[in-house]
C-alpha cells in the first residue's frame, strides 16, 4: 500500500493541519467530552455545520462549479462559497481544477488522487504528498471569469479561519461561555473539519474500490450505498463518472441523493436552474453493455 508514496516530498505544512487536526480530535474531543460533557446545543451546532459544509462541497464545489450540473442564483453561489471553506478543502478554484484533472485522467498518472497508487495514497497520501507548486489552473477558465470564484480564492485562507473554526468558538461562548467555546472550537470546529474531509476523501479511495459497477468498467470507480450515505450521495460514483455533467449522483429516484433533492427543490424556488440530465436511453444503454460484457466473461 506505500509502496509508491513519495515521501521524500512530504508537504509540511498541509501534513501537519491534516495530522493536528485528526490528532485533536482523537485525543482533545474526548477529554472535553469527558470533562464537560455535551448537550443539545453543542450536537446542534456541529450538525448544522457539518451539514451546511457538507453540501457546500457537494452541491456547489463539486455539481455546480466542477461540473456546471445546473445554474445557481446569488445566495446559493454566495453560501457554498462562504461555508465551502469550512471543510479546509482550498478554494473552488483549485478543487476544481484537480478534480477536472483526476476525471481527465482517471486510474493514470495525471490523475490528482489516482487509486493505482494505493488506497491510502487515494485517499490522503496525495495530499500530504502533494507537488509545489500547483499545475497551472489551465482547465478552469470559465471559473476565472466569475468574480465570485476569484474573490474566495484569493481570501480562501481567512474564510476558512474564520468560518469554519472562529465562527463556531463564537456560537459557543455566546452559549456557555469560555467552556461553550472550547467545546465549539473542538467539536463544531475541529472535529467537522476531520469527519467533513474524510467523507470527502473517502470519494476519492473507497470509491474506487469498493461497490458496484452497473453502468461502466472503463475505470475503477464504483456504488456504494453506504458511501452515498456518508457523503449527502457522492457515493454512486460509477454512475458519476459515466455520466458526470448529470446534476444526479443517485439516478435512481429511490437512491440515497440528498444533494439531488436539494437542487431539484431549489429550482422549484428559483435558486437554480438548468439541471442537467443523461438521456434515460443513454443510462439503459451503458447498463446494457455492462451486462452483456458480463455475461460473455
Amino acid at each position: 500500500m506505500f509502496s509508491r508514496i513519495p515521501f521524500h516530498r512530504l508537504n509540511r505544512t498541509t501534513s501537519s493541519f491534516l495530522i493536528g487536526t485528526f490528532v485533536l480530535s482523537i485525543t482533545a474531543v474526548p477529554i472535553y467530552l469527558w470533562n464537560f460533557g455535551i448537550d443539545w446545543y453543542q450536537v446542534t451546532l456541529f450538525l448544522v455545520l457539518l451539514t451546511a459544509t457538507g453540501f457546500s462541497i457537494t452541491l456547489g464545489y463539486h455539481r455546480l462549479f466542477s461540473h456546471l450540473a445546473f445554474r445557481a442564483r446569488l445566495p446559493i453561489k454566495l453560501f457554498v462559497l462562504i461555508f465551502g471553506p469550512a471543510a479546509f478543502e482550498n478554494s473552488v478554484l483549485m478543487w476544481a481544477s484537480e478534480h477536472r484533472r483526476h476525471h481527465k485522467h482517471v486510474d493514470h498518472e495525471e490523475d490528482p488522487y489516482d487509486i493505482t497508487k494505493g488506497f491510502f495514497y487515494a485517499h490522503i497520501g496525495w495530499l500530504l504528498f502533494k507537488l509545489l507548486p500547483q499545475p497551472p489552473f489551465d482547465n478552469v477558465g470559465d471559473l476565472k471569469k466569475d468574480r465570485l470564484v476569484m474573490w474566495q480564492h484569493r481570501h480562501i485562507h481567512t474564510i476558512a479561519v474564520l468560518v469554519g473554526l472562529a465562527l463556531p468558538t463564537v456560537l459557543g461562548a455566546a452559549w456557555n461561555g469560555w467552556i461553550g467555546a472550547l467545546g465549539g472550537f473542538l467539536i463544531s470546529g475541529v472535529a467537522k473539519v476531520v469527519v467533513c474531509q474524510h467523507c470527502t476523501f473517502f470519494i476519492n479511495s473507497a470509491c474506487h474500490t469498493i461497490g458496484s459497477q452497473p453502468y461502466s468498467t472503463r475505470c475503477s470507480a464504483r456504488d456504494s450505498l453506504l458511501m452515498a450515505l456518508l457523503t449527502f450521495g457522492e457515493g454512486y460514483h460509477n454512475y458519476h463518472h459515466e455520466f458526470q455533467h448529470d446534476y444526479r449522483n443517485g439516478v435512481k429516484s429511490w437512491q440515497w441523493d440528498p444533494t439531488k433533492w436539494i437542487i431539484w427543490v431549489l429550482s422549484w424556488i428559483g435558486l437554480t436552474g438548468d439541471l442537467r440530465r443523461a438521456a434515460n436511453d443513454r443510462i439503459e444503454e451503458a447498463q446494457a453493455q455492462v451486462r452483456l460484457a458480463g455475461a460473455l466473461h
